[in-house]
């Protein structure tokens, strides 16, 4: 797999992984500059940019990530019941789509009869 192909495949983990160097590389500049100056007039600004950027940047990279993973999960468990998206069988062609479609009804019945 060539290497652009891999992050078209996994677009989000990379964007993930980017936006997570991006903000631990803010911190660490945000943070020898404000360690150069003892004044703490001039610390805020860094700090309010710096910090509150790259904190902002990791939460995003980590809730990426997460995404990614549920993402990845709930294809496992696809392939594991058998079942695949209404979008995919009507690619296939219109009696698949119709199977999938009663078999989502008979799987809303069943779940509605055991509550």
């Amino acid at each position: 797999m060539k290497p652009f192909d891999a992050i078209r495949a996994h677009w989000d983990r990379a964007l993930a992984l980017g936006l997570t160097v991006v903000g631990l590389l803010m911190l660490v500049v945000g943070y020898f500059r404000i360690s150069d100056t003892p004044y703490p007039a001039e610390q805020l600004p860094l700090l309010m940019s710096a910090g509150v950027g790259s904190l902002f940047l990791l939460g995003i990279g980590a809730t990426l990530w997460l995404s990614a993973d549920l993402r990845d999960e709930w294809h496992k468990l696809d392939e594991l019941t058998g079942t695949e998206p209404v979008a995919a069988a009507e690619a296939r062609g219109t009696d698949a789509a119709a199977q999938t479609r009663a078999d989502d009804r008979s799987h809303d019945g069943a779940r509605a009869t055991a509550r």
